[in-house]
């Protein structure tokens, strides 16, 4: 029996391959002259120190299992190797005379791995973020014929910055990988990555293609430049780059050399690889793809699973990272409250991502990236495996999918003729726990992974010792950690230990026995040899004879069986549904329903839903199919409008780098997992206007939705709409709260805010009239729409100075202000807003929090209702939200205003501002059905939304409500308990730690040189 390694050197041809030969005489002279030709030596430009010794390896490995792609398994097969390349692979293959013969029997060949995320090679970024007192930076400091932002860095090319690092090369190598993609991850715009192998060799003679992918995230990475500052900023850092690299295309002679925009056109036709961070931030990357026409691969961020059925939507190709969230631990209760139950989770099914992907038919590769230590690649693989992903989509998401992906699939990605010979050789299947990776090889160089392990000695063997009888032994364990057991009628444990080629025993012959015997020798081809003493201490000879492969037990090859995990929620949340509800034909009975209509308050009234709107009022109405809600001793409403919320929005309410940021849109960063869309349905709120912050004279679009609970982003957008805008007045524009070092960026008084205004309005006035070939500005096409009466503005506001200046600022350009939100001095100029057709957005009584609202009186919305003024009570504050109802009805105390005409206050007034009292805040059929049944009068502190229905479909019921706590309570325990148990075996585990949920009000600074400084403003109003 020969099990030994028999290491590279010049073989001779057994008989059998010789008559091989002879058969393939015609074949193999064909092959010669093909070789011939394909891999003569090469001259190089780099001149030799010393004597000139050009080699061409050619290697054969024989009788291997050879996985040449993840559908193709070849058994007893060699392959065949000459210069770097693939030369064959198959049952076949014809060994060359030349060829150094590696016999593999036992062993597997797979393709080396493909990582199509790395940085491997490029220069580690350090961000700095600024100095904590440096004053805001406008421009670029990029030196050169560079864009305007720093942020967009398309011009950068990996193949300039790379080079060779043998430590991560052997690292990444050790993992399975052969070939990376080396990509530098700075920037919004990153530029191109460079396809490069692991060998360790020059530079050049391992970049195998240039420029493989551009590069993009929503990070902008090393600029210390102020814009963008929020996730919106980055959005429309992209929409503006692609729409000025198209102008710069068409008008180059305009623009001068701007070397940044002609790297992204020309970067526009390699495969785009978008990094993002969690799957609302893959929807976003995949819209705008979608807008200008690229499909970006997008490398994920670990949670997309909640999400497959919009994932599977965006058509793409994903690269799914395996940093699975370790273990929490939960052993002490008082910090274990602190864990939500979405972290609780995530925990439990973020291993099951692949597998959901391979369910849904997505194609996607995984990568090494975002691992703490790459050693763990192959263990969180065979994790992903076990839960539920399948050994063939593993390895095709491993090679082939990678190559195809970014086009290089004629390179790398199988084991085919004429592709570089970079593959594995392991002891086993390649994902099997017990699989040892042997040898790497890269462009046909041999790295050694686990030398020692290439002779697989487990099996039964016949020890005979001379003089005594024989004793059979059985080796288990690993190639690389054998172990042995003597087997009689009872096994018994002994010991072993090898050395390279030298091999010693210790074995007991009865349990508990005091003396063993005790061997050495020598492994060889010819078997197992040597000398040793048995147990009295006599001297003895002895050899072993191979007598096979332990046999499988009868169970031992059954898969894991399948993990058992939670359901998704929609939102991932405690408060999720498990199926997202439906909308169905409801008839409310004999409530006491306020129409917000002519008709008042009616008693003892039906109201009757069909098809999410309202078909029906009346008394004693049919329901037929519809289900029944008892409504007797409740009260009926229209739900509730916030008119000013910061709710549902991620990574920054604020674009606040620049005095004007119209272009950016809060509709690109809704957030529909806010747990504080469930909150305010428990409150009876229907729709939120969301408005961007108030850190800038004029700020970004805001965006009107409903609450429908456990929807998508776009879901949750009410559709055409009348669009809107957010622009701010007083100390936050001038920003005379953010800090000394802020005393740079215009405006800096409540004067040079007027001029802000009038220069923006003055530049879209005369971008309208360019004609055809002007660059499109996406700020001045929103400036442009408010000047035409297609987008229409919402103002925070306090002071009447600036009130009446605004006014004056529209009037002159012949627009009108909407809506002044705050204005708690509104009641100083209602006759003048009333005369401009403004309405007000205010609070019922909110004042002294800051120096511009000490004038504010409790009675300043009713003032301004008397007046003639459409006004709304809002929020502009999530937890406000849950009892705006109880806002409206401090406005009957303080002025006297009818109840009925309070409640108007936040349903049919602020449907008024938003104009869309045509479609909602009222009970009229015909109308939205968006309703709450509320247990008393909803002006009432003792009121609570029992049911709160948003276009026909019961999104909040309180009774439903009862039934989730008891749900989170024990999913919660039962999670706990899992955690409980990972700990207790040893895994380990995390400090349980408290991440409290992003809440934004108008003043929160996020980003620019407030980022990592914890800057958000005193009252945050």
């Amino acid at each position: 029996m020969k099990r030994a390694f028999e290491k590279p050197g010049r073989a001779l041809l057994s008989r059998g391959v010789a008559y091989a030969l002879n058969r393939h005489r015609s074949k193999l002279l064909v092959f010669s002259l093909l070789l011939a030709g394909s891999y003569a030596h090469a001259q190089e430009t780099y001149p030799v120190n010393g004597i000139a010794d050009p080699k061409e390896g050619c290697y054969a490995f024989t009788h291997a299992t050879i996985i040449k792609d993840a559908q193709t398994t070849l058994s007893n097969a060699t392959l065949v190797v000459r210069d770097g390349r693939i030369v064959d692979a198959g049952p076949a293959a014809v060994i060359p005379k030349d060829a150094v013969v590696v016999d593999c029997k036992g062993k597997y060949i797979y393709p080396s791995f493909v990582d199509i995320f790395s940085s491997y090679g490029q220069t580690e970024i350090k961000r700095t973020g600024g100095s904590w007192n440096a004053a805001p930076q406008f421009l670029s400091n990029t030196k050169g014929a560079y864009g305007w932002n720093q942020a967009i860095k398309s011009e950068i090319n990996a193949v300039d910055l790379f080079a060779v690092d043998e430590a991560k090369a052997a690292t990444l190598r050790e993992a399975g990988f052969g070939t990376v993609v080396s990509q530098p991850t700075d920037g919004v715009a990153r530029g191109t990555a460079t396809l490069v192998t692991l060998a360790n060799g020059k530079e050049n003679k391992v970049i195998i293609k240039e420029k493989v992918a551009a590069g993009y995230s929503f990070d902008k990475g090393t600029s210390t430049q102020n814009y963008p500052s929020s996730q919106m900023g980055y959005i429309a850092l992209l929409r503006q780059t692609f729409l000025d690299a198209q102008w710069y295309k068409s008008q180059p002679a305009k623009e001068g050399v701007n070397l940044s925009l002609q790297a992204w056109n020309a970067n526009q036709q390699l495969p785009s690889i978008f990094e993002v961070k969690d799957k609302w931030d893959a929807l976003r990357a995949d819209k705008i793809g979608d807008e200008f026409g690229v499909q970006y691969i997008i490398k994920a961020g670990g949670n997309e699973y909640q999400r497959m059925a919009e994932i599977a939507a965006t058509k793409a190709t994903f690269i799914l990272p395996l940093n699975f969230p370790g273990a929490i631990d939960m052993e002490d209760p008082s910090d274990a409250r602190f864990v939500s139950l979405t972290d609780m989770k995530h925990w439990e099914m973020a291993p099951s991502q692949p597998a959901a992907f391979e369910k849904a038919n997505i194609p996607f590769c995984l990568t090494a990236a975002d691992l703490k230590d790459v050693k763990s690649f192959l263990s969180s693989v065979r994790k992903a495996i076990e839960y539920g992903l399948s050994e063939q989509k593993a390895l095709d998401a491993l090679t082939k999918t990678p190559a195809t992906t970014l086009k290089v699939y004629d390179k790398v990605g199988s084991l085919e003729a004429g592709k570089l010979a970079n593959f594995l050789i392991t002891s086993g299947p390649v994902f099997n726990e017990n699989t040892v990776l042997l040898q790497n090889w890269v462009q046909g160089n041999r790295y050694l992974i686990k030398s020692d392990a290439w002779n697989d000695i487990r099996g039964v063997y016949t020890i005979n010792l001379t003089p005594g009888n024989s004793i059979k032994i059985e080796i288990k364990g690993t190639p690389a950690a054998p172990a042995v057991t003597v087997l009689q009628k009872d096994t018994i444990a002994g010991r072993i230990d090898i050395n390279n080629k030298l091999v010693t025993l210790s074995l007991p012959l009865a349990k508990n026995a005091r003396n063993n015997i005790r061997l050495s020798g020598l492994i060889s081809d010819n078997g197992w040899s040597g000398t040793g003493v048995d147990t009295v201490g006599s001297a003895i000879r002895w050899n072993a004879v191979f007598a096979g492969i332990t046999p499988a037990k009868a169970d031992s090859a059954k898969k894991k069986a399948a993990v058992d995990m939670g359901p998704v929620y929609y939102p991932f949340s405690g408060y999720g549904w498990d199926k997202l509800p439906q909308q169905q034909d409801i008839l409310i009975k004999n409530a006491t329903v306020w129409t917000n209509e002519k008709e008042g308050r009616l008693e003892n009234t039906d109201v009757l839903v069909r098809n999410g709107k309202i078909a029906q009022i009346g008394k004693n109405l049919a329901a037929g199919s519809a289900r029944v809600i008892d409504g007797t001793g409740k009260h009926l409403s229209a739900g509730i409008i916030d008119e000013h919320s910061h709710i549902a929005i991620s990574n920054g309410v604020n674009e606040s780098s620049q005095a004007v940021t119209a272009e950016v849109r809060i509709g690109d960063v809704l957030n529909p997992d806010d747990v504080n869309i469930y909150r305010q349905l428990s409150g009876g709120v229907t729709s939120s206007h969301l408005l961007h912050g108030s850190a800038n004279p004029i700020g970004g679009q805001s965006q009107l939705i409903k609450l429908r609970w456990g929807q998508n982003a776009e879901e949750l957008k009410v559709t055409a709409w009348d669009p809107f805008i957010k622009f701010a007045l007083g100390e936050n524009v001038k920003q005379s709260n953010w800090g000394d070092r802020n005393t740079v960026r215009f405006p800096q008084t409540r004067m040079g805010v007027e001029q802000v205004y009038v220069d923006a309005f003055t530049r879209a006035r005369d971008y309208e009239k360019q004609g055809p070939g002007k660059r499109r500005d996406l700020e001045l096409d929103a400036l442009a729409e408010i000047l035409n009466a297609k987008r229409f503005i919402t103002c925070h506001s306090y002071v009447q100075s600036e009130i009446n200046m605004l006014m004056h600022v529209a009037d002159s350009f012949h627009f009108r202000v909407n809506t002044f939100t705050h204005i708690l001095e509104g009641y100083k100029v209602a006759d003048k807003m009333k005369a401009h057709g403004a309405g007000a957005g205010t609070f019922a009584d909110w004042w002294a929090y800051k120096m511009e609202v000490q004038d504010a009186i409790p009675y300043n919305a009713a003032i301004m209702h008397k007046v003639g003024v459409v006004t709304a009570i809002n929020s502009d504050d999530a937890e406000m939200a849950r009892r705006l109802n109880q806002e409206a009805g401090k406005i009957v105390k303080y002025g006297g205003v009818p109840e009925e005409e309070a409640l108007k206050m936040v349903t049919l007034n602020p449907a008024k501002l938003l104009h869309v009292d045509s479609r909602t805040g009222s009970i009229k059929v015909g109308k939205d059905a968006d309703l709450v049944l509320w247990s008393d009068n909803p002006l009432s502190i003792y009121a609570k939304a029992e049911k709160t229905i948003v276009d026909g479909i019961v999104e909040f019921d309180r009774d439903y409500d009862l039934q989730l706590r008891q749900r989170i309570a024990a999913e919660r325990n039962r999670l706990t308990q899992k955690l409980l148990g990972e700990k207790k075996k040893g895994t380990p585990t995390q400090k349980a730690s408290f991440a409290p949920d992003e809440m934004y009000h108008c003043e929160d600074l996020q980003g620019g040189h407030q980022e990592g400084l914890g800057l958000t403003s005193g009252a945050g109003f």
